[in-house]
């Protein structure tokens, strides 16, 4: 009989706490530890943390301890405005104490080729090699919606013009101010400038997964084009975060386009509003997140994939729920295979075992 795979959850927010509830259903797995921020959750019971019963795990703050654990593998959930910044640095020291690592904090890593700190990757390569451990990024989107689900479906084909990967939500439930305002420009005029309007910013967000889908279907990006494209309402909407009024940013989209042999080839959209009769022309979902993969070739291929009930409600726990099994269920796998920086191209289906 394999032994369990040893887990320290790194954070107790949405995606951690799903991950802490998965890893104690799991006979294969088992959690030794869990890392929180907050000093007021120090010392509290990680089950009673996840929103569940207790388990008899204290957490702590203290990294060093955990590391003392041995833990076979860290799934990194935390988040923060710092996020690489914060997260690289723990990353550094786990892989070097030869803990492999799961994240969903640093999507930049899902294909670490193309990662838009080359200096930051030098390094990490240099810790998972001294440790002898690797390292696997993952989520939805960026991740298995935006790269791995368009693989799949192709192959059935024989020719491919272009593949088209798009997200297209109603995000009115997210609470963070500044990054929807100040970030992406909801509730400004449209002469406001977000933050996604800073040149390169749209490619650091989705270069890697079309350099991802470029590795595996054999060719090269010259060149990645993006755009940002903004629609404003045309009445108050009442949000999470407060109220949009009219005339200002209700819709945004994003656009990043892998350039292959002259022509976009690889394309990425991100389509958000903050209610649904906003930008009307715009690919539009009856369920709060639909994740689309549209490939013009013979034969033609379209999927939509949705998260949440029948209805389309309870999209934003399903896409947490998601993000955080992407990585849970890989963490076995991770801790198989080979030292080093990893992508979904490295591993097998990662299988959920025992979810049945």
């Amino acid at each position: 009989m394999n032994p369990k795979t040893r887990v320290v959850v790194w954070s107790t927010g949405g995606v951690g706490s799903i991950a802490i509830d998965a890893i104690r259903r799991r006979p294969d797995m088992e959690l030794v530890g869990v890392w929180v921020h907050s000093p007021d959750k120090v010392g509290r019971d990680a089950g009673e943390l996840a929103g569940g019963t207790a388990l008899g795990i204290s957490a702590t703050d203290d990294a060093d301890a955990l590391i003392g654990l041995r833990p076979d593998c860290v799934v990194y959930a935390a988040s923060g405005p710092e996020r690489d910044a914060a997260a690289v640095p723990d990353y550094l020291r786990l892989l070097d104490a030869g803990i492999n690592v799961v994240s969903t904090t640093s999507t930049g890593l899902v294909y670490p080729p193309a990662y838009f700190h080359p200096e930051w990757r030098k390094q990490l390569e240099s810790a998972a090699e001294a440790g002898g451990a690797s390292f696997y990024a993952s989520g939805v989107f960026p991740g298995f919606g935006s790269d791995q689900l368009a693989l799949l479906l192709a192959t059935q084909s024989k020719t491919i013009r272009s593949v088209t990967v798009s997200e297209v939500s109603l995000n009115d439930h997210y609470p963070v101010a500044d990054v929807m305002m100040d970030g992406m420009g909801f509730g400004r005029p449209l002469d406001f400038d977000p933050m996604l309007s800073t040149p390169g910013f749209i490619e650091m967000a989705w270069g890697a997964p079309i350099h991802l889908m470029a590795q595996a279907l054999g060719v090269h990006v010259q060149e990645i084009r993006e755009s940002l494209d903004r629609r404003v309402t045309h009445h108050d909407i009442v949000v999470a975060f407060g109220t949009i009024a009219a005339g200002t940013c209700g819709a945004v989209c994003t656009r990043a386009a892998g350039v292959v042999d002259g022509r976009e080839a690889i394309v990425v959209e991100h389509i958000i509003r903050m209610a649904r009769d906003v930008a009307p022309d715009w690919k539009t979902s009856d369920c709060d997140a639909t994740y689309r993969v549209d490939i013009d070739g013979d034969p033609e291929i379209h999927c939509a994939m949705t998260l949440g009930d029948a209805e389309g409600h309870g999209a934003g726990r399903g896409a947490m729920a998601a993000t955080a099994m992407r990585v849970v269920n890989a963490a076995p796998y991770v801790v198989d295979a080979a030292p080093g920086l990893l992508s979904s191209l490295d591993l097998p289906i990662t299988l959920p075992r025992h979810a049945i």
